[in-house]
């Protein structure tokens, strides 16, 4: 048998994640979102394979224009994953990123981290 630790549920873009809810694939794309086209077509490609949630990464502002055409075209939540720079976070969850994955020990000083939290709390947008 499987031990699952418990956890409180949160739900990304409409997919019940955590606190007993069954596992969620999620997968991450290998192509620059600048490149809407093949980014698009890439998560499709991952969507009929089963993932649920799927993840961008976000190293520039050309990253953060794409996440609005991207979202259209797609049928699953999309997660932006920032590293070092706090503006892009706070930027792709105002580009309508379903959810964030930064990690706290590259993108700098606690009050960095503290404007990403309060604009996720403001949108509603979690973070990992």
């Amino acid at each position: 048998m499987i031990y699952r630790r418990k956890t409180r549920q949160i739900s990304v873009g409409g997919v019940k994640i955590g606190g007993g809810a069954p596992i969620v694939v999620q997968s991450m794309t290998t192509t620059h979102p600048r490149d809407i086209e093949a980014t698009i077509n890439q998560i499709r490609r991952l969507e009929e394979v089963g993932c649920q949630i799927v993840r961008i990464a976000i190293p520039d502002e050309s990253a953060i224009s794409a996440i609005p055409s991207i979202k259209r075209e797609i049928s699953i939540p999309l997660i932006a994953d920032v590293h070092f720079d706090y503006r892009l976070a706070i930027d792709a969850i105002r580009a309508g990123a379903d959810g964030l994955r930064i990690n706290p020990g590259n993108i700098g000083s606690e009050k960095k981290i503290k404007k990403i939290v309060d604009m996720a709390k403001e949108y509603n947008t979690a973070i990992r």
